[in-house]
């Protein structure tokens, strides 16, 4: 079995995998990696599962010390990192021999990246996953919430394969000002004609009050013009009113019921997109049907799921 050794982290760097399911009428939240494909990206690069335990990096902070020879993967965002001080940038897989560093400093494009072993992680399976929900004290390298800390160890049992390198047409484009695809949802015809003009034909500017629950957008005020509402469940991705008119898009560790209406949901690729998204960026709502972005996520695991990423 080998092992990585935590020199140094953040609360922000977790354990994630594709989330639990089946568990959201106990209460209990999604989890799991917020860049979805940038993490299925990164264990492609290494023949895992697509969903396999990885390290999920947001804003940098992080470093590791292998304590063998060992084969990882890198996929997400730019996040500065090196390896004994030499650059080594995303979307391939490469070798950290024993006793090298490796070490994460800050964004230079995007906000998460993601760091996979052969074979994933290992990590207690706490409801079917190992996903760290800090706030739900579950999953992480413990299975009690905890997120890396220094001095702690990450192990995983895989064999390395040979090194690869992703082809650019698989590579998502974290350019600026993105399009985020949204399916429409059951409120959307109770705001006001104004505000279903302005939320789809005005800028977003994603605010500093963002995390793994969710992140709030700044823009025109939408006013929702329909009765009160009862709590109901909430999909991954939806797009929240509150009485103050700037939506939040909710995300992995969001809660499991909520009474604000919803302009719709975002889809899948787009929350990926958004997850990458820092503050201060300007993002575009673009509305969509639940057929076209079921057509477009069935095209894109085929491609993930091809034995030559």
């Amino acid at each position: 079995m080998s092992r990585l050794l935590i020199q140094a982290s953040t609360a922000l760097c977790q354990l994630q995998d594709a989330g639990r399911f089946g568990v959201r009428h106990l209460g209990v939240t999604q989890g799991g990696a917020a860049d979805w494909r940038s993490m299925a990206l990164a264990n492609g690069l290494l023949g895992n599962d697509l969903d396999a335990p990885v390290i999920e990096i947001t804003l940098g902070g992080l470093t590791l010390i292998a304590q063998a020879d060992c084969t990882l993967a890198l996929a997400g965002a730019d996040l500065g990192a090196t390896v004994e001080g030499q650059a080594l940038k995303p979307w391939r897989s490469f070798t950290l021999h024993q006793g090298q560093t490796l070490k994460f400093a800050q964004p230079l494009k995007g906000a998460r990246a993601y760091l996979a072993a052969p074979g994933g992680f290992t990590a207690p399976q706490v409801l079917g996953s190992c996903a760290t929900v800090v706030r739900e004290a579950l999953g992480g390298p413990d299975g009690f919430g905890h997120a890396l800390v220094k001095g702690g160890e990450l192990s995983y049992s895989g064999a390395g394969p040979a090194l690869r390198e992703l082809s650019r047409a698989l590579i998502p484009e974290f350019a600026a000002r993105p399009v985020l695809d949204v399916i429409l949802g059951a409120q959307i015809g109770a705001f006001s004609g104004q505000s279903t003009f302005d939320a789809f034909n005005r800028p977003w500017t994603v605010d500093s009050r963002a995390d793994r629950m969710g992140i709030r957008l700044l823009g025109p005020t939408l006013e929702y013009q329909g009765a009160p509402m009862i709590s109901e469940g909430i999909p991954l991705g939806a797009i929240q009113v509150p009485p103050d008119g700037q939506p939040i898009v909710l995300l992995n560790d969001r809660q499991t019921i909520g009474g604000y209406p919803r302009l719709g949901a975002l889809t899948p690729l787009a929350l990926a997109r958004l997850a990458q998204c820092l503050p201060g960026e300007v993002v575009q709502l673009r509305p969509t049907t639940q057929q076209a972005a079921q057509r477009q996520q069935v095209e894109l695991m085929q491609r993930l799921k091809s034995p030559s990423p």
